[in-house]
């Protein structure tokens, strides 16, 4: 690591400026700025001011916290300097995200070049700063230092014992409908605190002058304009931080607290992560460091991650383009409702259950689940014993974990360019970046072990996850429709997550494998640190294939905007659900059952025992679906 030398410079921000102060009349590179343009590749520098403008006009954070694990306190000063470009600034916005769940974080103390100003707050999540009195003129910067403080909640306590737990444990959330939330992101447990949102960010502003909807309670919390960040967090010894950006070092304090420092070029959000109790493993590919941060209880799952994580880059680099930062973090995270990973640039968290769901599935189902007897009568239907073991549900149980651990992991790491590089809105039109990740997600899968496992995950975890939803008595519906626009994370995941992709698998069919390659890194290329659009991929599709413009535009219309999932689909049958389990004696009897479903298993041997389950093991029979979660 560096020295903290560097990072005195952090200081001297929040004494004496101005409110605004002209450009000087030749650009000159700061040396905050240079701090922070460490993180960026230096081949990539170019490309990013050819995308984004001069990089010393972006935004500019300058964070300053400390982190108190035992009361789960922070509190500290962000100071935002944003500069008026084209048209003068008359009005600065902030985005808490934390704020979405109840008032965790406050703001105060606000001041505008050492004057105090009032902040007006318009939504839960949002701050207003009026600046019409006095606009900040084009060349000019407004700078707002404001002093952050907040309370994090406890996580929430997982499920025990029970279906509920089980799937808690393997799906990455609890059991039943996930009921969204902001999956643990802004939480606290004994050993890890989620600090994401806790640094107030400008929120992108429509052609209406407004910012860009927060978090609804499903789906993403938001994404902001491209800019630097400066930061230093404090800790107890023992704790550990993460957060994206290169790392400018741990400098310890008197008081027996050591102080991280992390500087970042051009990222979209800033996340914060706390950690005691942490191993981590790192590995080097195409000049970015990889580095998996785990719970030292789980080294050999965190390091399988990290194996992972730099084959997934490279071949990700090696197709859409390089990534254009130095560091990229896998962290492992207790995330909540139905979560599997969250997505950030320059660094990822998977979920804790992943982690060890893959390793201990047949253990946790064998265990003292309740109703485990029951669940083997159900088994015994399918002509499957319940032993563990290398043969059995339960031992191709450990190997659907494993899949699944990988799927998210690949998932995750796709979301660098969806919709880190190709910025897009996840609250308006979460249906643009989830379904590419989730899609290309697969071609990662078929690249690196071939089309026949990459066609079982996109059954298991696409399409089995929609006839999951539809045999759960939900409806088909539009895909492409804001976050807030879904009932339930259930919906959200089944058509988001299940069928939008699926469209991309419809393109590709039509168009040809080199003509949709071709046309996924144009679009990464052409829409790199900037804004997409819902028909921006489609367009890049029509020029790589000009003779299928139009099915292509038909395509698109009927995978997001109709319901006709059960026609591509077909109607929920068991076998897009158990798909990760080949070579079930029985399985052929029930596949052949038309529109499969679970009152077709009315009069087969085992249905009685079935019937007879409470209700947590039939919860869980019906949820069993490898990959489903793996969002």
């Amino acid at each position: 690591m560096r020295t903290f030398l560097h990072g005195c410079l952090l200081w001297c921000v929040f004494s004496g400026t101005p409110a605004w102060g002209s450009a000087p009349a030749e650009p000159l590179v700061s040396p905050e700025v240079q701090l922070c343009l460490q993180h960026l590749k230096p081949a990539e520098r170019e490309r990013a001011a050819k995308a984004l403008g001069p990089l010393e006009e972006l935004p500019l954070y300058r964070v300053q916290l400390e982190v108190d694990p035992e009361t789960r306190g922070v509190k500290g000063r962000v100071q935002v300097e944003v500069l008026a470009r084209k048209h003068p600034l008359t009005e600065l916005y902030l985005r808490l995200t934390p704020n979405a769940q109840g008032r965790r974080v406050t703001l105060s103390d606000a001041k505008l070049g050492g004057r105090p100003v009032k902040l007006e707050r318009p939504e839960p999540t949002l701050y207003r700063l009026s600046l019409e009195s006095e606009p900040v003129p084009p060349g000019a910067a407004a700078v707002l230092d404001v002093a952050v403080e907040g309370l994090v909640p406890r996580a929430a306590a997982p499920s025990g014992g029970g279906a509920g737990g089980l799937l808690g444990g393997l799906m990455g959330g609890g059991g039943g409908r996930p009921s969204g939330g902001d999956h643990g992101a802004f939480s606290a447990t004994a050993d890890f605190i989620s600090l994401v949102g806790v640094v107030p960010q400008v929120p992108p502003v429509g052609e209406n002058g407004q910012p860009w909807d927060g978090p609804q309670g499903i789906g993403d919390l938001g994404l902001y304009e491209p800019a630097h960040v400066l930061a230093t967090v404090t800790v107890p010894t023992g704790w550990a931080v993460h957060a994206t950006g290169v790392p400018m070092g741990e400098v310890p304090e008197r008081d027996g607290r050591v102080r991280y420092a992390f500087a970042a070029a051009a990222v979209r959000d800033f996340p914060l992560f706390v950690s005691r109790g942490y191993a981590s493993s790192t590995a080097t590919v195409n000049g970015v460091t990889v580095e998996s941060h785990y719970a030292a209880a789980d080294q050999a799952a965190g390091e399988r991650v990290l194996k992972y994580a730099t084959s997934m880059l490279a071949e990700f680099e090696r197709r859409l383009g390089p990534l254009p930062y130095t560091h990229f973090r896998v962290v492992q995270a207790p995330l909540s409702g139905g979560a599997g990973g969250m997505e950030f640039p320059g660094l990822v968290t998977i979920a804790t259950q992943l982690y060890r769901g893959a390793a201990g599935a047949s253990e946790m189902l064998g265990g003292s689940m309740q109703g485990m007897e029951d669940l083997e009568a159900m088994l015994g239907m399918l002509g499957q014993s319940g032993g563990g073991g290398g043969g059995g549900v339960l031992g191709q149980l450990n190997g659907a974990m494993e899949r699944t651990l990988e799927f998210t992991v690949a998932h995750e790491v796709a979301h660098q360019y969806f919709a880190g590089l190709v910025g897009s809105d996840p609250i308006l039109e979460p249906v643009v970046d989830e379904s590419l990740a989730q899609y290309a997600a697969l071609l990662y899968l078929e690249w690196k072990h071939g089309k026949k496992v990459a066609e079982s995950v996109r059954q298991e975890t696409l399409v089995g996850q929609y006839h999951l939803y539809r045999m759960t008595g939900g409806k088909d519906g539009r895909a492409d429709r804001p976050t807030g626009h879904f009932a339930d994370e259930m919906e959200y995941g089944a058509l988001v997550y299940g069928k939008a992709p699926l469209l991309h698998h419809a393109s590709r069919k039509l168009v040809g494998d080199a003509a949709f390659l071709k046309a996924l890194r144009a679009y990464v290329d052409t829409y790199r640190f900037k804004w997409t659009c819902k028909d921006c991929f489609t367009k890049e599709l029509a020029k790589a294939s000009p003779a299928n413009a139009s099915a292509l535009e038909r395509l698109r219309t009927r995978w997001w905007r109709e319901a006709k999932g059960d026609e591509d689909l077909g109607k929920p049958r068991l076998e897009s659900l158990l798909g990760g389990f080949e070579g079930l004696e029985g399985l052929e009897a029930l596949q052949s059952l038309p529109g499969m479903d679970l009152e077709a298993l009315q009069g087969m041997q085992g249905f009685e025992a079935f019937q007879e389950m409470d209700a947590q093991s039939k919860e869980l029979l019906e949820q069993l679906i490898p990959g489903l979660m793996g969002q």
